[in-house]
């Protein structure tokens, strides 16, 4: 037998560690758990999510109609139903607003693979989905493109959903992607990311195998080739107006033939401070002989 109240409880309780992580603020996010076949358990609107208690929690059915419950259920419910609809192996839903990963929603930039080993096991490759209005069925409809093939996306100018057949490994989804994200920003800060040689980004990509994680990277004919660039939704950039800007490809990825040898790499490096230090000089030496 469901113990509904239980269920009700842990939404209340993820929804503590969401606002206190500052995933949702004010009233932002929502949480969903399916009960059964019919019925969702899902978050109230305009509700903070670090203060709910389980009276507050609403049913819904698989249409998304409220069918129990004192609050009005979450506008963006729809989203959860389309989840639901389409993978029978999830039970439950974290939408919210992380803000590192949000950054990069907000910036159109694609999540680099091959750099760090937890989010390439525990996440894989993560989509950008197409921006649509909050609370809408052609919203719900922007993850339809990606639903069974991760689970998690990242909505474009908006947030991120990750789902699972528990919460708790819903929520850990979205803190994976988030301290990834941050990670990424400050490294990009010092001067950018250096990734991990294609062979190790292989290694990972069977480890997450090997613990029971699908990836559609693992069933592409090129993956020895492309694990680092993006190989399983790149060809979504285009609709979701997604660009590379903030990271480049990984070098090995993009055109390994044209990758410059060790010495060749020294050397180029070398011209070209070369030249800075020239023009710095040259540049110096003008002002000087205009002051004399």
């Amino acid at each position: 037998m469901i113990d509904i109240e239980a269920k009700k409880q842990l939404i209340c309780d993820i929804g503590k560690r969401i606002y206190a992580k500052d995933f949702a603020a004010a009233n932002e996010g929502n949480i969903s758990i399916r009960i059964d076949e019919d019925r969702v358990l899902c978050t109230p609107t305009r509700h903070c999510k670090g203060f709910m208690t389980p009276d507050d929690i609403c049913t819904v059915d698989m249409s998304g109609q409220q069918i129990d419950g004192r609050l009005k259920r979450t506008s963006e419910v729809l989203l959860h139903i389309e989840i639901y609809k389409h993978r029978d192996d999830i039970n439950s839903i974290v939408h919210c607003h992380p803000p590192h990963a949000t950054a990069f929603a907000v910036a159109h930039e694609p999540i680099p693979n091959c750099v760090l080993p937890e989010p390439d096991i525990f996440l894989g490759e993560i989509p950008i989905s197409a921006y649509e209005t909050p609370g809408s069925q052609n919203f719900a409809d922007t993850i339809l493109p990606f639903v069974d093939r991760t689970n998690i996306i990242v909505l474009a100018n908006h947030g991120t959903v990750s789902y699972e057949s528990d919460l708790e490994t819903a929520y850990w989804l979205t803190e994976i992607l988030d301290a990834y994200c941050r990670i990424l920003i400050l490294a990009k800060q010092l001067g950018g990311i250096k990734y991990l040689p294609l062979q190790k980004g292989r290694e990972l990509l069977a480890m997450r195998k090997d613990w029971g994680f699908s990836d559609p990277r693992s069933e592409s004919v090129d993956a020895k080739e492309n694990i680092a660039d993006f190989a399983s939704f790149k060809s979504s950039w285009t609709q979701s107006e997604i660009e590379q800007t903030a990271f480049a490809s990984h070098p090995s990825a993009a055109n390994p033939s044209q990758l410059p040898s060790a010495a060749e790499a020294s050397t180029q490096g070398g011209l070209q401070l070369s030249k800075q230090s020239i023009e710095l000089i040259a540049q110096r030496t003008a002002e000087i002989l205009r002051d004399t």
